[in-house]
């Protein structure tokens, strides 16, 4: 591995059947509307907490992080598509799929994972509220979405079955995401 910086994120990974349903969703959002790219089931995740550049040699003080966070979930991490939403409202630039978190537990993970990194490595996390979400599409540069007639979204309840660092390697047409670490969550 390269000594140059990392360009790092942690994310929970979802179960496949809501990641392709998403996808799929996303795709036909694209199809109906060409101002949108749709994403690649791949580069489907929630992100709980984007760390930017990073030297490589944070990364154990990560995984230690991420393990200290996850090992205090004593129960699954309950979630829910909510529904579409777009981000930023005014001036769109990703169309998302909301995720719904009604025991509490993304929260609590959440902020154990900042805690965990604040101590680890020094990182401080923002200070307004997770939004939970998940980016399907993103709009072309240039254009503006109708954001109007997107095709209804998908509905599921699941529990989350990772937590995931990823170095995110930017391209010409999109950003690769490696993952680097992943811990699987308790489930129900």
């Amino acid at each position: 591995m390269s000594a140059d910086p990392l360009r790092l994120f942690v994310a929970l990974d979802l179960p496949g059947a809501v990641r392709d349903a998403l996808a799929a969703w996303g795709a036909t959002a694209a199809d109906a509307d060409p101002a949108l790219r749709a994403l690649a089931p791949s580069a489907l995740h929630v992100t709980l907490a984007f760390l930017g550049e990073r030297p490589v040699w944070e990364l154990d003080g990560m995984r230690a992080a991420m393990h200290g966070a996850a090992g205090k979930a004593p129960s699954a991490v309950p979630l829910s598509l909510s529904g579409a939403l777009w981000l930023s409202p005014r001036r769109p630039h990703v169309l998302t799929m909301g995720i719904g978190d009604a025991s509490g537990a993304l929260e609590r993970l959440h902020r154990r994972l900042v805690g965990e990194l604040g101590r680890e490595i020094g990182w401080e996390g923002e200070e307004r509220p997770l939004r939970a979400h998940v980016t399907v599409a993103r709009v072309r540069q240039g254009h503006t979405p109708a954001m109007t007639g997107i095709p209804g979204a998908p509905r599921a309840a699941f529990d989350a079955p990772a937590l995931t660092l990823y170095n995110s390697v930017l391209g010409p047409a999109a950003a690769a995401h490696e993952p680097l670490e992943r811990i699987a969550l308790p489930t129900a």
